[in-house]
């Protein structure tokens, strides 16, 4: 979500209310795996993003990102966002082709609570450096998990998380940053990837019951970015090109809990195959 300086608490939620939202987190993991299945040279991204949005149909969960937005609602439940294209990129009739870098993000709200998370897929064989890019900014969410049960603040956590980045040479994005989740899509706290003298402002207490959307957006040269005249496509300036990785998270007393862990999301679901998936999005039931 795009930065803006708030200093509300975060809204911690219970065990109950997390297992609630791990459902919905489940979906979205079984979203992501249908992305990666279509992620190919040859598939244009209207065609992911209609596969995922006839999925959420199938199991009545309300797509987040369609419609979100006041003058300009974003028009599709995937943001499909494509080497330099950093986030919310509209899905369309652009044909993946062999070296791209296919940045695939979605959310959901399943029986009244939400799950966000997105991947960064390489289509076929990228360069090494696109490689090392990706290892980096997944590196990086997984210090996210690995310190958020260990720090006590927030800024602890971004710092690690800017460090890593940086030492390998790249920047995180300032602009946008990640949020907290729950009822809502977008809740406190702010979630920056950064420290900086306006982040710690608004720092915020590590405690059981937080619920964070953990999003860093790594880009491989500078970190400025600019939106498009679409309204929604947020590019790097210098066109080079930026990875997006992001789970769900919670802080519980036990440590962290992956809400939209790919681990234990397919355990009760029969494998459907993309071209299934559309075939029955005219016919699936819609959730208001």
């Amino acid at each position: 979500m795009l930065r803006a300086n708030t200093n509300r608490p975060p809204e911690l939620k219970s065990a109950r209310e997390l297992g609630l939202m791990r459902e919905a987190g489940k979906l979205v993991a079984r979203a992501l795996r249908i992305c990666r299945e279509m992620a190919r040279p040859g598939t244009k991204t209207i065609e992911i993003d209609q596969a995922v949005e006839a999925f959420f149909a199938k199991h009545n969960a309300t797509p987040l990102f369609k419609g979100y937005g006041g003058k300009h609602p974003f028009p599709a439940v995937t943001c499909l966002s494509v080497n330099e294209q950093v986030v919310h990129g509209i899905p369309g009739r652009r044909v993946l082709k062999e070296g791209d870098l296919l940045k695939v993000d979605t959310a959901c709200r399943l029986n009244g609570w939400c799950a966000d998370r997105a991947v960064t897929i390489p289509i076929g064989q990228i360069s090494p450096e696109k490689a090392r890019l990706v290892k980096v900014a997944e590196e990086t969410l997984k210090i996210a998990i690995d310190l958020l049960g260990k720090k006590k603040w927030w800024s602890e956590v971004a710092s690690a998380m800017q460090r890593h980045v940086e030492q390998a040479g790249f920047s995180v994005v300032t602009a946008y940053v990640g949020h907290g989740i729950g009822r809502s899509m977008h809740e406190n706290p702010q979630v920056p990837n950064y420290v900086d003298r306006e982040t710690r402002k608004t720092d915020f207490r590590l405690e059981p019951g937080l619920t964070l959307a953990v999003e860093p957006m790594v880009n491989m040269r500078r970190a400025e970015v600019d939106t498009l005249g679409d309204n929604w496509t947020v590019v790097t300036r210098d066109r080079m090109p930026s990875v997006h990785v992001e789970h769900t998270l919670a802080l519980t007393p036990q440590g962290v809990m992956i809400i939209t862990a790919d681990e234990g999301a397919f355990d009760d679901e029969p494998k459907e195959s993309p071209a299934a998936a559309v075939a029955g999005l005219q016919e699936a039931p819609r959730q208001p």
